[in-house]
């Protein structure tokens, strides 16, 4: 069995490193619908990297701008499309035991 015609993977966003930061872009194109509430496995900060009207929304508040926003660890979120592309810079807080 190939892997001859992956034309049906959905690619939501595509992951940079730029001088050492995880830069995270999602294009201008993206169906809104694609952006799904959704947890992640450990604590990160999220700044959008130059001007956006995109919005973050984490779960039982309003939606607000991309902009040292902490992310616990397991707390839903979701993004909110706005106009052109979107990058934000990532760090992730891992935790260690």
């Amino acid at each position: 069995m190939g892997w001859k015609n992956l034309s049906w993977i959905l690619v939501i966003y595509r992951d940079l490193n730029i001088d050492g930061d995880q830069i995270r872009v999602f294009s201008e194109s993206i169906d809104p619908i694609e952006l799904k509430w959704h947890r992640d496995l450990e604590d990160r900060e999220i700044t959008a990297v130059g001007e956006t009207d995109w919005q973050i929304q984490l779960d039982d508040q309003l939606p607000r701008e991309i902009s040292n926003v902490i992310i616990k660890k397991g707390a839903w979120h979701r993004l909110i499309k706005g106009t052109g592309e979107l990058r934000i810079k990532i760090i992730k807080y891992c935790e260690f035991e």
